[in-house]
């Protein structure tokens, strides 16, 4: 049975990591290795500044599985998981609470666990789900084994990953789409502590494009949404044109 290593940013006992794992139980050997609290919109952070624990753990719900929690990222977790348990054949992310579209993705722990996979050269997935009042994962993860499936058997090319999200109740289909340009248009907000002392939270509303292929406009019209992305920021198109203006040594 192929190995399958699951992560999330949500942390170890989130119901959506839960529902992802069971999920995955009928297509493979699974191990979970999560954040042991909450890390959202941590982003691709690795720990280097000081040591990490890596314990052995129950989680209510998946009695049996090999699950461990680390007090670090969910980069933390890929790394910390292939090194101690072995190179699994394939790393799935979430299910998120809350969707990750667009911009949101440089800031997303669940789509960084998913890419730090990418990086190690190992077909990865990351699943979201949509805000609702009560998240119902069933569908979520009914679909995510069929994906996974699919993808254990054709690989990923080099440096890409599929970043999927699902809409709230029953999907209309699926669309392939492209990273659209939702994103936060951050606001500041000042508070004042007990002693007068200023504190801020950084807030922020969520915007998005309306263009029919991307990843916002198929979630909002209630379809599951397969982004593939190509991990190299490389913009071609401006090699020649900074080779153009660059300034040469001097001195």
């Amino acid at each position: 049975m192929p190995k399958i290593l699951i992560s999330n940013d949500d942390g170890i006992y989130a119901p959506g990591i839960r529902a992802l794992a069971k999920a995955m139980q009928g297509i493979g050997e699974i191990m979970v290795v999560a954040p042991d609290v909450e890390q959202s919109a941590v982003g691709h952070g690795i720990t280097v500044r000081r040591p990490l624990r890596f314990r052995k753990t129950n989680v209510p719900g998946l009695e049996g599985v090999t699950a461990y929690r680390v007090d670090g990222t969910p980069a933390d977790c890929v790394v910390l998981g292939v090194h101690k348990l072995g190179r699994p054949d394939l790393i799935v992310s979430g299910i998120n609470h809350g969707p990750n579209l667009g911009n949101d993705l440089t800031h997303s722990g669940t789509f960084a666990a998913a890419l730090e996979g990418t990086h190690l050269g190992i077909p990865s997935i990351a699943f979201s789900l949509q805000f609702s009042d009560e998240m119902d994962f069933s569908y979520a993860g009914n679909y995510a084994p069929n994906l996974a499936l699919e993808i254990i058997k054709r690989g990923l090319p080099a440096k890409t990953v599929l970043n999927v999200n699902f809409p709230t109740g029953q999907p209309k289909g699926v669309r392939v789409t492209r990273q659209g340009t939702h994103h936060y248009e951050d606001s500041v907000l000042e508070r004042s502590d007990p002693d007068g002392r200023a504190y801020y939270w950084i807030a922020g509303k969520a915007t998005g494009d309306t263009e029919p292929d991307s990843d916002f406009s198929a979630l909002e019209a209630g379809f599951i949404s397969i982004t593939p992305l190509f991990m190299d920021f490389t913009h071609s198109g401006m090699l020649e044109v900074v080779k153009g203006f660059a300034p040469e040594m001097s001195g």
